[in-house]
């Protein structure tokens, strides 16, 4: 049996940071980090914008944490290694291997997994699921053939991979079930100009309509909708959302309807065993409530803390104004604070037709999130400033 005072089960963003968090701290302690895929924890982020559509990207760039840094920091890597079980009360994890770890501590962040639409057909030869490198090295041989794609889907990264295949020249079509772009986020002024905007783009929109399968002995064919409509289309991008990958503590303390819930600190209830990224559900210190954040930076600055928080030497709460950012076509968005309610009050300043602009998201009198659009950094670190002291935080 392998014994471990730390194990991090997950080698994206979150669990290297959680390494790297715990070393700023510990750098004796034993550690392994045990990732399903066979690359090194990489920019995730990135799939879907250039390293999609320019094919000159080298691959190294696009890698995170190196084997070099994990050595260096003498921290043993299992990737293409599997989980399969978590014994919580004896602290063991048995590999696909057969191997059994025992550990002190642990870190979840096995991130998340795409939604697959309840429908028939999703597992057809060109029914597309961007979620690691292999899927865009798979969507760019298949984007040489098929020259139509149907994007399903209306976020952010339906978006971004729609802007991204646009670019590459392919006919593209956007299938979401709202009638404009980003809905869940942004306000219904700026969700008609940035659907106005794709469509200027060559984008078709099929928009209002929801899938209701695809068709296809092997390979796609056509792709139906509920209305009865059938579009043909020899390749698709599904993009309908992603869900916590809690199979492994399924039906424990440790795994919620909404994620794996944890304290300000990202300790689960199991004393020793702390979840970040995709998977924790933590409470917001600074915007209130409960909340799960799906994105690069909330990961990245999760892991640093639950990392140190491993250590028994500090003490850190998790308190950050919640931020993510994204790009399609020449336009890029900051998001500061909660988008989750449609806001009561729009203060906006600038134009649309610019591209640059800021749009302040009241309830009521209270400033709950920024958007913008087009801004520099110190803008977007300002506008965290005025959220966080609107809040009186």
């Amino acid at each position: 049996m392998i014994q471990r005072d730390y194990l991090i089960i997950g080698a994206g963003v979150g669990g290297a940071s959680a390494c790297e968090g715990l070393r700023k701290h510990d750098k004796r302690g034993s550690a392994t980090l045990v990732g399903a895929e066979m690359y090194p924890p990489y920019k995730r982020w990135i799939l879907s914008k250039n390293f999609l559509r320019e094919k000159s990207v080298d691959s190294k760039k696009l890698i995170e944490f190196d084997e070099r840094w994990f050595k260096t920091h003498k921290i043993e890597t299992r990737f293409a290694t599997i989980v399969t079980q978590l014994n919580i009360d004896r602290r063991l994890a048995v590999l696909a291997n057969g191997e059994t770890i025992e550990f002190n501590k642990a870190c979840l962040a096995m991130g998340s997994r795409p939604v697959r639409p309840p429908v028939a057909g999703t597992n057809l030869g060109n029914v597309i699921y961007i979620r690691s490198i292999r899927d865009v090295f798979a969507l760019r041989e298949m984007a040489a053939v098929e020259k139509t794609v149907m994007v399903i889907g209306g976020g952010l990264l339906a978006c971004e991979a729609a802007a991204s295949l646009r670019e590459m020249k392919l006919k593209v079509t956007m299938m979401h079930r709202n009638t404009h772009l980003l809905n869940r986020y942004v306000d219904p002024q700026t969700a008609v100009w940035l659907t106005e905007y794709f469509a200027k783009h060559g984008v078709s929109m099929l928009m209002g309509e929801s899938l209701n399968g695809f068709e296809g002995k092997t390979v796609l064919r056509n792709i139906q909708t509920k209305s009865g409509n059938r579009v043909q289309a020899g390749l698709a991008v599904v993009a309908c959302g992603a869900e916590p990958n809690l199979d492994l503590v399924r039906n424990t303390p440790l795994s919620g309807p909404h994620g794996s819930p944890v304290t300000e600190y990202l300790e689960t209830e199991e004393k020793g065993i702390f979840a970040v990224g995709d998977l924790a559900f933590y409470p917001d210190r600074i915007m209130g409530g409960v909340r799960r954040q799906t994105h690069w930076e909330n990961a990245r600055e999760q892991g640093l803390v639950a990392g140190a928080n491993m250590t028994g030497k500090k003490r850190i709460r998790y308190e950050q104004i919640p931020y993510f950012w994204t790009e399609m076509f020449d336009l890029r968005f900051d998001f500061v604070g909660d988008f989750s309610l449609q806001p009561t009050r729009i203060d906006l300043k600038g134009t649309h037709a610019k591209r640059k602009f800021v749009a302040r998201y009241c309830q009521g009198e209270k400033l709950r999130a920024i958007l913008l659009c087009g801004a520099t950094p110190k803008e977007v670190e300002n506008a965290k400033k005025d959220l966080r002291n609107a809040l009186g935080k």
